[in-house]
């Protein structure tokens, strides 16, 4: 049997590459209107007859100048696993932009076969290309496809099945000027020496990366000599031409690319708006985009919550008959271990889990209808300015958006930006914005100290406070650890499309899939300790005489979580804590609502909610406004739930930046709930 051939699949974000991949393949892939969508490599097997083709969906990438991880795996995987052909998919109706890549890939010397990508949007819009000449010139065989209808598909395969048996051809007739074409020529004849495996195209290649200030590239180079006469070459370049080679080198490219279009391209129509420029005349005014996209995020946040709403009472009520159900396993007074830990951890555990769900699900849904009808990257246009000041780009605000419902989706969101610098930054602070799970603390500790009044601005100090911090902290993280240049980022607007039934459900449950089997398993670990941490070791005797509830809180004193909260208390003591509120701390760790009913158990009320006025009679007795204040302060900023931890080690792909997060976050909660205790104790502020 003939052995597959490997077809790599490159191109520009948004060009449809994805579309093409799940055509040939059927995978089951999101299919997205936001560049940058694909963030990781894609694989799946064709069959065309009797030929298969192992096909690879890179990462969406401008130029193999690599400058983000993304264009890196590019770029990296056609040199370094030099695939049979690469199909560079185009977006025909932004052809200038588009060619600049597939200009590098045949400098390269890659078999390439263009993709002429919606060929029927450019149609529409009125252009008209001499193909036969155009493949000519560039050299490159040249096929028109409709990605959303599968036209064309037939003809690509074999294209590229005809491209991988023949050697590549002659690489495009690019010449950069005189003085440019010197400094490669000494730099190719420097390169013999260090690259003897290379041959002339690849060391013309390399030499232009030097130039160009390839880090990755400069950083294969080992000889001193080499690197001296790069530095060299770029000085008497930028002295002579007043501008870096990089510079010139990119313009080169582009004169080619507008040369070959004039051959090439005619209009047949007068240019005039699109559908999508009236549009967004509306959606992007200054005046009217930021109340329409705000009103759009609030129709998200009503869906995601209020629809999400009799599902989530569903589940658990079903997780509550099965508790209640797996309970009557066992005779009435005859409780075991084993019926403690399936209902109290293993029920428990996956009922947290699963009843997040709906929101999830709906969240998915209404982002995947704005981002695949081309909308989210008008709402990113419309923040691109605010988020710049932090040291971010507007693709940023709408994972920070999400997390004001759950920071789960809001870090998996992450994934939509080009930039690994921008994507560990947004996940570190996400936390910060205070999400849904926090509400129920916020609720209980409000009215328990403060009058009716100051209830709503004690709220919105709260949220506000937390937006205020996560942009401090990610203008900190941006001038320390992820301290650079921002990479250079355009921000697009790609036209708008009627996103598809198939495109909506794919990206809906693919992400909520990822919760549940990715997240899901790791909460469920999680819940088990957490019993275990609540339920050992048994307290010998209880005094028979005591209510139930004061008895099952001195069995809590007693367990391992009991005496970790007071092993904690001389930490938090000068937070105006004891360790009532540590052990109540301790299993709001597996969601932040369970606080407010640890706190239930610890102070004898029985089930406690957020309503619960025996335990906030209970809280006013104990404690101050003060401390009521700092309470609320430490849950908003503190470690957020396993939940997220989990994520955010697997969207990194890193337990150091989880494990980061998780002590940054902490010991940030500790100074700022410190600093507040202390100085308004200092000055006598709801003592």
């Amino acid at each position: 049997m003939k052995k597959p051939l490997i077809v790599a699949l490159a191109g520009n974000p948004n060009s449809g590459k994805t579309t093409l991949f799940n055509q040939l393949t059927g995978a089951r892939q999101h299919v997205g209107n936001y560049p940058g969508v694909t963030v990781e490599k894609k694989e799946g097997t064709c069959l065309r007859g009797n030929a298969e083709f192992h096909v690879v969906d890179l990462p969406g990438t401008y130029s193999l100048t690599a400058y983000s991880q993304e264009e890196r795996v590019a770029r990296n995987f056609i040199i370094e696993e030099k695939p049979d052909v690469v199909v560079d998919v185009i977006d025909a109706s932004n052809l200038e932009r588009n060619l600049y890549l597939a200009v590098q890939l045949m400098e390269l010397g890659v078999p390439v076969v263009l993709a002429f990508n919606m060929s029927d949007v450019a149609k529409a819009r009125g252009f008209q290309f001499d193909l036969a000449e155009m493949s000519r010139l560039i050299g490159a065989p040249i096929v028109e496809t409709v990605g959303s209808r599968g036209t064309g598909l037939d003809e690509l395969v074999a294209a590229a099945a005809a491209a991988a048996r023949r050697p590549a051809p002659p690489p495009p007739a690019i010449r950069y000027g005189a003085d440019l074409e010197q400094a490669i020529e000494r730099l190719q004849a420097k390169l013999e020496g260090q690259l003897p495996r290379a041959d002339a195209r690849e060391r013309r290649w390399t030499a232009l990366k030097l130039l160009e200030n390839d880090a990755e590239v400069a950083g294969r180079v080992a000889s001193g000599d080499v690197h001296r006469l790069v530095r060299a070459e770029q000085e008497r370049l930028s002295a002579l031409l007043g501008d870096s080679p990089e510079m010139l080198i990119a313009d080169a490219r582009y004169g080619f690319i507008s040369g070959l279009c004039q051959e090439t391209v005619r209009s047949t129509v007068e240019t005039r708006h699109t559908a999508s420029d009236r549009i967004d005349e509306i959606v992007i005014h200054r005046v009217w985009g930021l109340p329409i996209f705000l009103g759009l995020m609030y129709v998200v946040f009503w869906l995601t919550f209020t629809v999400g709403t009799p599902p989530m009472d569903w589940i658990d009520a079903a997780f509550g008959w099965l508790g209640v159900t797996v309970s009557g396993f066992w005779p009435e007074g005859s409780e075991s271990l084993l019926q403690s830990l399936l209902v109290d951890g293993v029920i428990a555990g996956v009922g947290g889990v699963l009843i997040f769900l709906p929101n999830i699900l709906l969240l998915f849904l209404a982002i995947a209808i704005l981002e695949d009808s081309g909308y989210l990257a008008r709402a990113a246009f419309i923040m691109d300015r605010l988020m710049h000041k932090i040291g971010l780009h507007g693709k940023s605000f709408i994972p920070m958006l999400t997390g004001f419902g759950c920071s789960i989706p809001a870090i998996m969101a992450t994934r939509t930006l080009e930039s690994r610098r921008d994507r560990l930054t947004t996940m570190l602070v996400v936390p910060l914005v205070s999400c849904g799970a926090r509400l129920p603390i916020y609720a209980l500790i409000i009215p328990a100290f403060f009058p009716e009044a100051w209830r709503a601005p004690m709220l919105w100090i709260i949220y506000v406070f937390g937006i205020a911090l996560a942009i401090l902290c990610a203008k900190l993280l941006r001038a320390t650890l992820f301290k650079g240049e921002s990479v250079p980022f355009v921000m697009e607007l790609p036209p708008y499309r009627l996103p598809t039934l198939k495109g909506i459900w794919i990206h809906m449950w693919d992400r909520g899939g990822a919760y549940l089997k990715k997240a899901g398993t790791v909460i469920l670990a999680i819940s088990v300790v957490l019993w275990a941490l609540t339920s050992f070791p048994k307290l010998g005797s209880v005094d028979e005489s005591l209510p139930a509830e004061e008895q099952q809180a001195a069995e809590l004193a007693h367990t391992v979580a009991g005496r970790i909260g007071h092993a904690l208390e001389p930490l938090i003591r000068p937070l105006g804590f004891d360790w009532r509120i540590g052990t109540a701390m301790i299993g709001a760790f597996a969601a932040k609502e369970v606080f407010v009913a640890q706190l239930g158990i610890v102070y004898s009320v029985g089930e406690a909610d957020e309503e619960s006025e025996p335990l906030r009679e209970k809280l006013r007795q104990n404690y101050s406004p003060l401390v009521g204040l700092c309470i609320m302060l430490f849950m908003l900023i503190s470690a957020p739930c396993m939940a997220t931890i989990a994520v955010t080690k697997r969207e990194s792909n890193s337990w150091g930046w989880a494990l980061f997060q998780l002590a940054g976050l902490t010991v940030l909660a500790w100074l700022v709930t410190f600093a507040v205790y202390q100085l308004g104790t200092w000055l006598g502020i709801g003592v």
